[in-house]
């Protein structure tokens, strides 16, 4: 599977330019009727603002892409915003723009200029995560060689769920373009003591440096 992103955490930004406001809301987002129901909400809460654009995007392959310039001239408010989605490979995710109008026309130019900006502001501030291929498996180890173990996934940045009885078994989903690294290290830690199950593929979700 091709990497994509998608937003965990929604997040807020703000710019001004020429004494406008331009307020970016960014939300995850798993069907229209949602994206709606936020976008409606957002329009009460700043019901005073002259203009409440969005652009929003579901589905694997951007199957659902919806955007509205809400006023402002076509083309330089919801296509600017969307854009900064499918640039970014951003799936399940709504940006709403509001503007409180300052008195002063930025033009064509600087309104797409100003709508672009503010929803990369807004996604700057959310919680944006790498969504790639993963594995899911369980794994068996005897108590001494849990210690060997957690280093290796320490190394590694892998987390696992924990479990204690006459063995431990660790519950891992990892990155799986790393699990033939991590198997090897763990074979030879252990002298092939360790016992694999069964490896099901899965997404795996990775926090992304911004």
């Amino acid at each position: 599977m091709q990497e994509f992103f998608i937003v965990e955490k929604p997040g807020q930004g703000e710019i001004v330019e020429k004494k406008s406001r331009f307020i970016a809301h960014v939300l995850p987002i798993q069907s229209e009727e949602e994206a709606l129901a936020h976008i409606e909400r957002i329009k009460k809460q700043y019901w005073d603002a002259r203009h409440n654009c969005f652009a929003f995007i579901i589905g694997r392959n951007n199957e659902i892409q919806r955007f509205s310039d809400d006023g402002e001239p076509q083309g330089t408010a919801g296509k600017p915003i969307l854009e900064v989605l499918t640039n970014g490979n951003i799936h399940n995710t709504l940006i709403i723009v509001t503007r409180y109008f300052g008195g002063t026309l930025l033009g064509t130019g600087g309104l797409v200029r100003a709508y672009g900006q503010s929803a990369k502001a807004g996604l700057e501030n959310a919680l944006v995560m790498r969504v790639c291929e993963g594995v899911r498996f369980e794994l068996i180890c005897d108590y001494n060689s849990i210690g060997k173990i957690k280093y290796i996934m320490g190394q590694m940045s892998i987390s696992a769920e924990e479990e204690y009885g006459a063995d431990v078994i660790l519950h891992i989903n990892m990155k799986r373009s790393d699990f033939e690294k991590f198997q090897s290290q763990v074979v030879d830690a252990t002298s092939g003591k360790a016992v694999w199950g069964v490896t099901e593929i899965t997404q795996y979700k990775e926090n992304i440096e911004k």
